[in-house]
């Protein structure tokens, strides 16, 4: 009896010594909890359910779905955002990952002083950025005017022109978005023990093998957990169009990208019922690929120590 009360009071006391905090992370944890549900799972259920009735709330199943589906202008915007997501998904991977490996490398001296730059753009608003660009891509005014005509862009109408703007977009959230991730690489690659890269070196690994068979390998997950943000972010293309379709004169039109669409569904045709169906096939095509990322680079697999 002397002997289990030992034991017992040993496993409180270790339990004790592993958490001293007690439960003091459900507290902070709490208020994320609740504002998750106020402003991301209520909302969400709210959609759905208006996406599944009528005005009148009368269920319609599948019904808003495929009167949306069947919109001349569905097709299209989809299509656009497709386009745009392979352009800005790849440029973002590519480019983000060469040069948080730069910075690592070769750069370390000025990586701080040169993530600090990377950064700063991020610090603008999504429409600061796009009015910035707007007077950057204009021929006439732009400072770099020059280069535009050297591609034989002599106005505003031939630089925006619709083949054009997934790149346009591309640049646009590129210099938005991507300091904020070199970032985020440069510290998943700190986390790289330096005697794994130590011992690379002294097998004879040149700087091209440690990078594509010791670094990325082991920021694997990191790039995953990018592009599930990137994707998502990505799929809610409204600001950029919106204002190039204002700036060109309605030469680009005012339902380019599937949130556009919605937005003329809610606002200049009342139907919000359209509107959120549009929302949920996007939050869909969302979860399906974060789904695909997850599971096909084993992003919250714990790592055996």
């Amino acid at each position: 009896m002397t002997t289990h009360l030992a034991t017992e009071r040993s496993g409180r006391r270790g339990r004790s010594a592993r958490n001293p905090v007690g439960h003091a992370g459900y507290v902070f944890v709490s208020g994320y909890v609740l504002l998750l549900f106020a402003f991301g799972v209520l909302p969400t259920c709210y959609a759905v359910w208006l996406a599944l009735s009528n005005s009148r709330n009368q269920l319609v199943g599948l019904g808003n779905f495929t009167r949306t589906f069947t919109d001349y202008r569905f097709g299209p915007a989809f299509l656009h955002i497709g386009l745009y997501l392979v352009v800005w998904l790849a440029s973002l991977m590519i480019l983000v990952v060469l040069l948080s490996l730069m910075l690592h490398g070769r750069m370390r001296r000025t990586s701080t002083s040169l993530r600090f730059l990377f950064y700063l753009p991020g610090a603008l608003a999504g429409v600061a950025s796009v009015l910035l660009f707007l007077i950057l891509l204009d021929p006439a005014a732009s400072p770099v005017g020059w280069l535009l005509k050297s591609f034989g862009w002599n106005t505003r109408a031939q630089v925006n022109a619709p083949g054009h703007l997934p790149v346009l977009f591309t640049v646009i959230a590129f210099w938005t978005g991507a300091g904020g991730w070199i970032v985020v690489m440069y510290g998943a690659l700190n986390s790289i023990p330096d005697e794994v890269l130590e011992a690379a070196r002294i097998d004879g690994a040149s700087t091209l093998q440690i990078a594509l068979r010791i670094q990325i390998p082991m920021i694997t997950k990191w790039i995953a957990y990018m592009l599930i943000l990137a994707f998502a972010a990505g799929t809610q293309l409204f600001v950029e169009p919106q204002l190039v379709s204002l700036a060109s004169w309605g030469m680009i039109p005012d339902s380019w990208s599937p949130n556009q669409l919605s937005y003329q569904y809610a606002f200049q045709a009342g139907d919000f019922n359209g509107a959120a169906a549009l929302s949920v096939d996007l939050l869909t095509l969302g979860l399906a690929c974060a789904a695909l990322v997850v599971f096909r680079t084993g992003l919250f697999d714990r790592d055996e120590g």
